[in-house]
């Protein structure tokens, strides 16, 4: 193992958890955002969990971090912009490509 995958090794990976209301039948729609999210960050996640709840419940957290809870920001977010919410916890210069939202700048390689 090189010296770069030993210093990766040792920093855990982000980790995303969505908990969905099971009364609601949301399972289908945390399903769809969690293959969003491992599509677009692949092995840069460590894992993304969904937990079940009752009550309405719908909220995203990613490293212990609210990103998305549906009664405090009204509803649920498109693909593009939880994308958006989980890469500026995870690695804010990371450039989304076309699903990033207007204005964003990645980091200059110069």
């Amino acid at each position: 193992m090189s010296e770069a995958q030993s210093e990766m090794s040792d920093k855990p990976l982000p980790t995303v958890r969505i908990t969905y209301c099971t009364q609601c039948q949301w399972l289908l729609r945390a399903g769809w955002m969690a293959q969003e999210l491992l599509s677009t960050f692949g092995t840069d996640l460590g894992e993304v969990t969904l937990v079940p709840g009752t009550g309405g419940i719908f909220s995203i957290s990613c490293n212990d971090t609210l990103v998305w809870e549906r009664k405090r920001d009204g509803g649920f977010p498109d693909a593009a912009k939880l994308k958006q919410l989980v890469r500026d916890v995870i690695d804010p210069e990371r450039d989304l490509g076309h699903s990033d939202r207007k204005g964003h700048k990645a980091k200059d390689p110069a």
